[in-house]
């Protein structure tokens, strides 16, 4: 698959490795995003790039100095016998300055936990004429490592990258479908360059989900479970966690009440698995989220959503190989399941964005009561950067919409919302396809909402 993406994180490696003296980079995210294909798009035939496994100490060494070996010449011919005397020799041996890649870095601490602060010796030593990156898929030892105050490299990195997926329209770019079909393949592979090349080897999204997805060889079967080794100690809290988020229990409350707990056990691991990306925690609009009561825990990658939503409850008729009755349950379902995901992309494409002339500020989602008897609930709000406007949204991932009847009672509605503040209300519909009757509303279809993204 052709590389995309990723030119600001070029741009900032590049600048860095280039500058006066030896950088020390830090990169980091979840297993997939294309870490290594980002280090390797940077370095040159003069750097050295070496992916450490689980192996002990001294294998680890010994394939490190062969690594060296074809760039120094009889570097792997010495027997180092620990880390230290390795490093010591490659700064005496270098003659000009190269870049050291330590990919899959925290397997190399595992077998070697002096190593974070023999780095920072020689870090703060000043004397390193090598560039040194060290990259990792585990967020939360990388995080461990140089983002905890007591951690020895804290501090120490000249550039910090944690790769975010990569945004809706590159999807559109490798795949070359229409704005509708790239926002149902996003709401399955999301931003992750691995899916969506795992996709390119098939000729249309059900064929490619029942291959790798909703089949035991498929090769994302098991992904959810690798990705929590990664990271958790106890992938089956995690695992549940997601499966009770994914059935739709989305409270505290209704949380603890699935798995029997009480709630004061659950808010640490539902903080870290928020922490890692695998949950986010929505408030209403314009609530404080310290003091906010209404908390609501959604799956925030399309992936897992898909796999928690679909893969979970079928796990046995998977096993059993009913792949087809699972695809033919799963497409009544999808126009639902995709709605929701197109809802977070437009509030995604009006956060920061220009509609109607106007820049908007962070948008998002609006419920709760406005009197004993009624409740109101609102896809997206957000207020204009100058504070004058308020721009309400309605999505819809149907067909033949009634514009002008939608706009009216989005007007309707946020006239009754308690925080208004006599600002003009901007209503927008955010629909699957133009109208066919109606047209006084603002509406933005899916390649308006792809094309705001970016």
């Amino acid at each position: 698959m052709e590389f995309v993406d990723r030119k600001e994180e070029q741009k900032r490696l590049l600048k860095t490795l280039h500058s006066s003296k030896a950088a020390f980079v830090v990169i980091y995210g979840r297993r997939r995003l294309g870490k290594s294909t980002l280090i390797k798009k940077v370095l040159t035939d003069n750097d050295v790039y070496f992916m450490a496994d689980q192996t002990d100490r001294t294998h680890q060494i010994s394939l490190l100095a062969k690594e060296i070996g074809l760039m120094i010449p009889d570097f792997d011919k010495v027997l180092y016998p620990d880390w230290e005397t390795l490093f010591i020799a490659l700064n005496h041996r270098t003659q000009n300055r190269f870049t050291l890649c330590l990919d899959e870095f925290p397997y190399l601490v595992k077998s070697s936990p002096e190593l974070p602060a023999l780095l920072q010796k020689m870090i703060d030593s000043r004397l390193l004429k090598y560039n040194l990156i060290i990259c990792g898929s585990s967020q939360q030892l990388m995080q461990g490592l140089v983002l905890d105050g007591s951690a020895p490299l804290y501090g120490r990195a000249d550039q910090m990258l944690k790769l975010p997926p990569i945004p809706i329209g590159f999807l559109q770019e490798i795949l070359g479908l229409s704005a509708e079909n790239i926002i149902e393949e996003y709401a399955v592979w999301g931003g992750v360059p691995r899916y969506w090349e795992l996709r390119l080897q098939d000729d249309g999204l059900q064929d490619s989900i029942t291959y790798h997805i909703l089949n035991p060889l498929g090769t994302l079967y098991e992904e959810p479970i690798r990705l929590f080794m990664d990271d958790m100690r106890d992938i089956i809290q995690a695992s549940t966690l997601l499966s009770v988020i994914g059935s739709g229990a989305n409270r505290l409350s209704e949380i603890a009440g699935r798995l029997g707990k009480p709630a004061t056990q659950l808010s640490g691991p539902l903080e870290k698995l928020r922490q890692l990306d695998f949950i986010e925690r929505e408030i209403p609009f314009g609530e404080n989220p310290k003091n906010s009561k209404k908390s609501l825990y959604k799956v925030c990658d399309p992936f897992m959503d898909f796999y928690f939503h679909f893969v979970v409850p079928n796990r046995s008729l998977i096993e059993m190989g009913r792949t087809q009755v699972v695809m033919n349950s799963i497409q009544p379902q999808f126009s639902r399941y995709v709605s929701m995901w197109w809802e977070k992309l437009c509030r995604q494409a009006v956060s920061g964005g220009v509609i109607g002339g106007d820049v908007y500020n962070l948008a998002g989602r609006w419920w709760g009561n406005i009197s004993r008897d009624e409740s109101l609930e609102l896809d997206v709000v957000a207020r204009s950067m100058d504070g004058k406007k308020l721009l309400v949204g309605e999505c819809k991932w149907t067909e033949g919409e009634d514009t002008d009847r939608l706009s009216y009672e989005l007007i309707e509605k946020a006239r009754k919302l308690p925080f208004l503040k006599g600002e003009e209300i901007v209503p927008v519909l955010f629909l699957k396809r133009n109208p066919i009757h109606g047209n006084n509303a603002f509406v933005m279809t899916p390649q308006q909402i792809i094309d705001s993204i970016g």
